[in-house]
């Protein structure tokens, strides 16, 4: 491990661009493209432990680490409007208030999940804020800048990237918002 690359738990990282055959192509051309990329951090976990709760205990990562992406749409006006939201695992989008007012809709929901995976080019389990497609918004909970280290998704269910919460209200065109996660 770099010393630019974080740690948690029993982890080791290396640099995330490092290891491209880790992170769906969305996401490794994207973090390409980043200068705070340096500091992303990814680790191969078994893919059936993907899922926030199995990764924390297998890996022994604190759950209040996590960071969680999950995808909605509203329409208004006859047009459709993609957000992924992340939340720390601890919290969940307050999708049917705060997200649907900042989307502007009448009514939010979580997008069905083989559009989320198609449009992200992700894996279901996987999918990040990292190199989503250029046309959804990226809603980023206050909170989670205030992590000290994020677990994210990479894009795929066989690792997990880490790096600095800051990092995650940095990436391109994201939105913190205050209180996304409840």
């Amino acid at each position: 491990m770099t010393s630019t690359t974080p740690a948690l738990g029993s982890v080791t990282t290396v640099p995330a661009l490092e290891r491209p055959d880790l992170l769906a192509p969305a996401v490794a051309a994207a973090l390409a493209g980043w200068p705070s990329a340096a500091g992303v951090g990814v680790f191969e976990i078994d893919p059936e432990l993907a899922d926030t709760a199995a990764c924390s205990e297998a890996y022994d990562l604190p759950l209040t680490a996590g960071a969680n992406c999950v995808v909605v749409s509203g329409r208004r006006d006859g047009e459709e409007r993609v957000a992924a939201c992340i939340v720390r695992a601890d919290t969940r989008a307050d999708v049917n208030n705060l997200v649907k007012r900042t989307l502007d809709v009448r009514k939010a929901s979580f997008l069905d999940m083989g559009r989320a995976v198609a449009e992200s080019a992700m894996e279901y389990g996987g999918i990040t804020p990292i190199g989503l497609p250029a046309t959804w918004r990226v809603l980023v909970d206050a909170a989670v800048l205030d992590l000290d280290v994020a677990v994210i998704g990479s894009g795929v269910r066989r690792s997990k990237l880490l790096l600095p919460g800051r990092l995650v209200g940095r990436l391109p065109g994201a939105e913190v918002v205050e209180g996304l996660g409840r």
